[in-house]
């Protein structure tokens, strides 16, 4: 199948922290009965909304696409790698963590097996809005079991203030929470292992306390140093775009681009690119075929579809994520770009 650009379709997730209106993101999911806090803009049941799978799920027709799809660095039975979703928070998220690839081997082979590392991008953020990221530096093991026992855990982590704009890195193994208020991007490795310790006594649809999972989470916890927070992009003009780069780990590099004149870009042969339009209209161009783009929109970009364009009708943001296939990749993009190692030093993680 002639590779090309193919756009998912979301699926949502209800949960109890989320919102009843998604509007102006998804202006269908307005005036809502129960509350969804999730879109899954990249999950395998996704459904392709054109192209050559179209209405099939990710899913399925990853397992039948050709290297000019994955890019030869992926394996042909390595599963789809990056979960992107959309985060809408009316109240706080559960304290929680993830596991590092190592431990869900050993431990969650039912699950997947694989870890969770990822990052958030705020795409509105309330007055006084914050996320908490990582343990305060006096916070030990015993001393942390203690405020999950008496209800403090949360005032444990340092407190992150968000506006628009910001990211945030959260590793495996950082204790963390979302605040209310705020619509994120979180873009992770694909995985879905959370270890709750604490719900603010939370309850489910049956009525039954939410599941906590203390033992485990402080099995994977980071205590001392932590290595996530806030982050400090690296901003560039390159003519027509300001590209603005986030982080780069083995797990994922995300960068955005702002542009409202045609520009032009191209695939690497080494893997796929997954685009998330934030704001803006217009059209992606590829060879004599064309398709347009809206906001709150996912887009696969297959490896070979070597250069392509952005035709933009109004002013475009776009957050461009891809699996590198090894930190090299990245440094190359900003060594040609003619930015030195201090600068960028402080984005790349193991």
């Amino acid at each position: 199948m002639k590779p090309c650009p193919a756009r998912l379709e979301p699926v949502f997730s209800l949960r109890p922290w989320g919102a009843v209106s998604l509007a102006p993101f998804f202006p269908e999911k307005s005036n809502l009965t129960e509350p969804i806090g999730e879109a899954w803009m990249s999950a395998v049941d996704c459904r392709f909304a054109a192209g050559p799978f179209a209405d099939r799920k990710l899913g399925e027709a990853w397992t039948e696409m050709s290297a000019e799809w994955k890019g030869t660095a992926i394996g042909h039975d390595a599963p789809f790698p990056l979960l992107v979703k959309f985060l809408f928070t009316e109240d706080k998220l559960s304290v929680q963590v993830h596991p590092d690839d190592a431990y869900a081997s050993r431990h969650e082979a039912a699950a997947g097996g694989r870890g969770k590392t990822e990052m958030w991008y705020a795409l509105r953020a309330r007055p006084g809005a914050e996320v908490l990221v990582g343990l305060k530096s006096h916070v030990t093991r015993d001393r942390f079991k203690r405020a999950i026992a008496d209800g403090t855990a949360e005032d444990c982590l340092e407190s992150v203030p968000v506006q628009p704009g910001d990211a945030v890195f959260v590793p495996a193994g950082t204790a963390h929470t979302i605040g209310a208020g705020l619509v994120l991007c979180e873009i992770q490795e694909y995985s879905d292992l959370t270890y709750r310790v604490y719900d603010y006594n939370r309850r489910d649809a049956s009525g039954k306390p939410r599941e906590l999972h203390i033992k485990k989470a402080l099995e994977v916890m980071q205590f001392g140093a932590q290595s996530g927070g806030k982050l400090e992009p690296l901003r560039i003009e390159r003519g027509a775009v300001t590209e603005t780069y986030f982080v780069a780990c083995r797990y994922f590099a995300t960068e955005k681009w702002e542009f409202a004149e045609r520009i032009v870009a191209a695939t690497s042969h080494e893997h796929f690119d997954l685009v998330i339009f934030l704001e803006g209209y217009g059209n992606i161009e590829w060879g004599d075929e064309r398709a347009e783009y809206a906001p709150a929109q996912l887009w696969l970009i297959p490896a070979a579809l070597g250069a392509y364009q952005f035709s933009p009708r109004s002013r475009t943001s776009l957050l461009r994520t891809y699996v590198p296939t090894d930190m090299n990749e990245f440094v190359r993009r900003l060594a040609e770009r003619g930015v030195a190692r201090a600068a960028w030093s402080r984005l790349v993680y193991p």
